[in-house]
């Protein structure tokens, strides 16, 4: 893949868009859609094309629903540093002029008997779940037990466990692997469509505007962690009415949710329960958008998968998201933006190139400069929501799956030009926007969305509100 093919990620959005002339959206030879440098993370891949080229697909497609629905936005545009900020939001996020705290203890690169993998234990059930795949009471003993395994075995036993881990590997490992065959010819964005009746965008959706194009637009939420919470986040500041539900018993963590539940409404419902379920269920059929972010095994014992809510309501659009894709070995294994790095290579490219000690064997693996995975695909998912919104005119339905992988797949594609001779720091060249408001968790320091509508920047309608206490309703009736 040439190095500017990223920035044409909206080239996955012509199944739901169509391939009529003037339909394919910003062309970053012709249009002035983005302002800014080219690079500022400076590595090995090329990260600022992915980052980039995500959000243009979103513009791509708010272009064509604006085009069938009438309506003057103009050219939305972005910046490099609105961009930046975006998908480092959690690292410019305070809360009384506190960081949040990130990482737990246990997450991370560890040395095993061969090698190195990757842990991820931020969620407590996660945590326990990588102790009792070791035999270990608590994690005092985890370097030890580590290092009596090869990589390989720890990412076995902690998947066999419902854990998170993946072992260190090369690319070319990868790429060999029944994994990364499985996702190496799958489009970024995998659409499913059908013909149906056309919904008259007059008619389906009258609060439209050029500032608020998604206005009475109703999307329920059952995503977590950032790639899917990222995606509302930005519907919701286009004028979205977004209900995100998490189970109450697995609740989301705090940090997290601060930085991805803005303009967002927040309930739980406990599916286990009849009554919530059927609540839930009513909920997605007055929806206009649904988005998933749940195994798809998890789903389908409660209906709320995307073939089971398309039969039920067959005008919704589905978005979902996994970790690993939808076909081959690991297509139902938990995943994480961090976990992919390290399994498919990535991390051996970033630990090769920033390491100086010249022994391989000592060498330590390397992560990209953000969530690059997750924030690509969160991107993804949202250009996808907004396609199928202005399919809906010509009388088109259906659903769009992306996977970290197959992002990851796109990023491995392509190489920066950049060197180590000129690496800088993340974000060094850029002056990432901040923002101030007052919310239920006190007072907050957060970018804006990365997006210009109608000329004037985007903005979020409000701070998230307090975790969990939304009712299982729309706003409107």
């Amino acid at each position: 893949m040439a190095q500017n093919d990223l920035l044409t990620l909206r080239r996955f959005l012509m199944p739901a868009l169509g391939d009529a002339p003037g339909r394919e959206g910003p062309r970053p030879d012709q249009d002035a859609w983005w302002t800014g440098p080219r690079r500022w993370w400076r590595g090995p891949l090329d990260v600022e094309g992915l980052a980039l080229g995500s959000v243009g697909a979103v513009i791509a497609a708010l272009e064509e629903l604006a085009r069938v629905r009438g309506l003057a936005l103009g050219t939305p545009s972005t910046s490099s540093a609105l961009v930046s900020g975006s998908f480092s939001s959690i690292s410019h996020l305070r809360v009384d002029g506190a960081p949040p705290d990130v990482w737990a203890p246990l997450s991370g690169f560890h040395p095993t008997g061969d090698g190195w993998v990757r842990l991820h234990a931020n969620y407590p059930h996660h945590a326990e779940r990588l102790l009792a795949a070791l035999g270990l009471p608590t994690a005092e003993g985890l370097d030890a037990a580590l290092r009596e395994r090869t990589a390989l075995e720890v990412e076995r036993d902690v998947q066999a466990a419902r854990g998170v881990a993946g072992a260190v590997r090369n690319p070319e490992d990868w790429a060999a692997s029944a994994m990364g065959r499985a996702v190496a010819n799958r489009p970024w964005i995998d659409f499913t469509l059908d013909d149906g009746a056309p919904r008259p965008a007059s008619e389906a959706f009258p609060l439209a505007s050029a500032r608020q194009p998604l206005a009475g637009v109703r999307i329920l939420d059952f995503t977590r962690v950032i790639a899917g919470p990222s995606a509302t986040r930005l519907l919701a500041a286009l004028g979205a009415d977004v209900l995100r539900i998490d189970p109450p018993q697995l609740p989301e963590l705090l940090d997290q949710h601060i930085d991805t539940d803005f303009g967002k409404r927040s309930a739980l419902a406990d599916l286990r329960i009849p009554e919530q379920l059927a609540q839930v269920r009513t909920l997605a059929h007055e929806a206009d958008i649904v988005f998933l972010g749940y195994r798809s095994s998890g789903l389908e014992r409660f209906g709320l998968d995307p073939v089971s809510l398309r039969s039920d309501a067959p005008h919704l659009a589905v978005v979902s998201l996994n970790a690993w894709g939808l076909d081959g070995p690991w297509a139902d294994v938990r995943g994480f933006d961090s976990i992919v790095q390290a399994t498919n290579g990535i991390a051996q490219i970033y630990g090769a190139s920033h390491d100086s000690s010249g022994h391989h064997g000592e060498r330590r693996p390397g992560a990209l400069p953000v969530q690059a995975l997750d924030h690509a695909t969160g991107m993804g998912m949202a250009a996808a929501a907004v396609a199928l919104l202005a399919a809906g005119a010509r009388g088109v339905t259906g659903s769009a799956h992306l996977s970290l992988a197959t992002t990851a797949a796109q990023l491995l594609g392509s190489r920066s030009e950049s060197t180590e001779d000129d690496d800088a720091p993340a974000g060094a060249a850029l002056e990432v926007p901040h923002r101030r408001a007052r919310s239920a968790y006190g007072l907050l320091d957060f970018t804006p969305p990365p997006l210009r509508v109608g000329g004037e920047q985007l903005e979020y309608p409000h701070p998230p509100e307090l975790y969990g206490t939304a009712g299982l309703r729309w706003r409107t009736a």
